[in-house]
């Protein structure tokens, strides 16, 4: 059996401004963005090479949803963007404004920096150590 996790829910405030960062910001490219409603889209990004896993961005369509702007897992870091050159993505992220939060170490594992989207989810940007 093989299976695999295709995309990720990400609740967001505005489709737009959520494109506009990821494909802007942090350079994930434009997959999908499908009428489905008056209200409702389907908005799919993902980084750069990736072949999986993406980002289903996804409106919050009530107060409930709402609430989980920006706090999907309570303040914890929320997802790991793995990148084949640490110093460069960095760099080029920093360039557009994104905000580091954690500056880069280096760990027994790889290089890392945790980085907040335009709502507030932290993120790894991580290099890992080749075994």
């Amino acid at each position: 059996m093989k299976q695999s996790i295709a995309h990720i829910a990400l609740v967001v405030d505005d489709y737009d401004e959520a494109i506009k960062f990821y494909t802007e910001k942090l350079s994930f490219s434009l997959l999908e963005d499908i009428v489905l409603s008056e209200t409702k889209r389907w908005v799919v990004v993902a980084p750069p090479g990736a072949k999986e896993c993406s980002l289903l961005l996804a409106k919050a369509a009530n107060e409930e949803q709402q609430t989980r702007v920006g706090r999907q897992t309570g303040g914890r870091v929320f997802l790991f963007l793995y990148t084949d050159d640490f110093w460069r993505d960095y760099k080029n992220m920093q360039h557009a404004g994104v905000n580091f939060v954690r500056p880069p170490v280096e760990e027994n594992y790889g290089t890392v920096a945790v980085f907040e989207d335009l709502y507030g989810n932290l993120w790894d940007l991580l290099e890992m150590k080749h075994k």
